[in-house]
């Protein structure tokens, strides 16, 4: 009994594991093993040579009409005659498991997916997101924006339609698992961002990527403050409650209107000139060691440096002119877009 039900299971585990193929698979299989039946007859039988039946197996189940290698005894002929039945029952199956796969598109599918793995596999410095929802699929577009490359970890057959038609790279299959966070790029990944749904898995996609790549950027989602603990300390970078941003958003609105809308402006706001990024400094940098006054940021680039976030995490608002810039440094600056392309040049 429990024999039956581990043998179902594992049918069960197959069939979700190569979906739409799994017929073409199981007729396969089939075939060989009537093939194998086959080779039984005449050579174990029959006591022909393993040439010769093979030989017979061949022109049986092909159906070519040849003469037999070898005049077959009553129970040979009764035999060939179920190799052949179960030969041209086995084909038939193949075929029309085929051409429901041509007709459906799924070889395209398949085609188009190593296509796709090919690309991701490729990739450098990128953001992974997990979970295509109403958060993950507001990252990722805006992410796509600043001209990023993004794979999405989705599970939902429905969402990966839309990434198709959206061209959007994706990963199809469970973002908890390591084989997919790895079919991802992970090791070259730039960032990983969870925005499952569920906390749990949050948890587990954080301590599996951190795990697997210690020094990768991670972004998690909370839907309660108090599950944020939970969350750093599963290796998480930042830990993010979007109901929590959500709402000190709509009170700075009435709050602080003109500030919210200069913050819009300078981040969401693509269409104008007025732009707030932030800059890395390199140890090669002609900017290490001056002081600001000296850097001719202002006067050469126009932008205007509100913070700079120093290597050991401090940050510094509203500079004075003396505040030298050192290596590792994240200058928070305000400005015209072709002059902080410009600047990049010399950082």
């Amino acid at each position: 009994m429990r024999f039956n039900v581990g043998l179902s299971n594992q049918y069960l585990r197959w069939k979700v594991k190569y979906g739409h193929f799994f017929p073409l698979i199981l007729g396969t299989i089939s075939l060989s093993l009537v093939f194998l039946f086959g080779i039984f007859i005449y050579w174990h039988i029959e006591g022909w040579s393993l040439g010769d039946s093979i030989y017979q197996v061949i022109i049986t189940l092909s159906t070519v009409g040849f003469m037999e290698v070898h005049p077959l005894s009553h129970k040979a002929r009764m035999l060939t005659s179920m190799l052949i039945l179960m030969g041209v029952g086995n084909f038939a199956f193949l075929m029309g498991s085929f051409t429901q796969i041509l007709v459906e598109g799924h070889l395209q599918d398949l085609v188009g997916k190593k296509k796709m793995q090919k690309i991701i596999q490729k990739l450098e410095d990128h953001f992974i997101i997990c979970g295509y929802g109403r958060i993950g699929s507001v990252v990722t577009q805006e992410i796509l924006k600043e001209g990023f490359p993004v794979v999405v970890i989705e599970n939902d057959e429905s969402i990966i339609e839309h990434l198709k038609v959206e061209g959007i790279l994706y990963i199809y299959g469970d973002a908890t698992s390591d084989e997919v966070l790895l079919a991802a790029n992970l090791k070259k990944a730039r960032a990983l961002i969870t925005t499952l749904s569920e906390e749990a898995q949050n948890v587990y996609v954080t301590l599996t990527a951190r795990q697997l790549v210690p020094k990768l950027q991670i972004i998690a989602r909370a839907e309660h403050e108090n599950s944020m603990q939970k969350l750093e300390f599963a290796g998480a970078d930042r830990v993010l409650t979007p109901y929590v941003i959500g709402g000190k958003r709509m009170a700075q609105v009435v709050l602080r209107p003109n500030v919210t809308d200069f913050l819009e402006l300078a981040l969401l706001e693509k269409n104008l000139e007025l732009q707030m990024e932030e800059l890395a400094v390199s140890e090669n940098s002609i900017l290490v060691g001056k002081d600001l006054i000296h850097s001719g940021i202002r006067p050469d680039y126009n932008l205007i440096i509100i913070a700079i976030k120093k290597v050991n995490g401090e940050m510094i608002f509203n500079p004075g002119p003396k505040t030298v810039i050192s290596a590792g440094d994240t200058l928070i600056v305000v400005g015209n877009r072709e002059n902080l392309k410009r600047i990049e040049e010399i950082l």
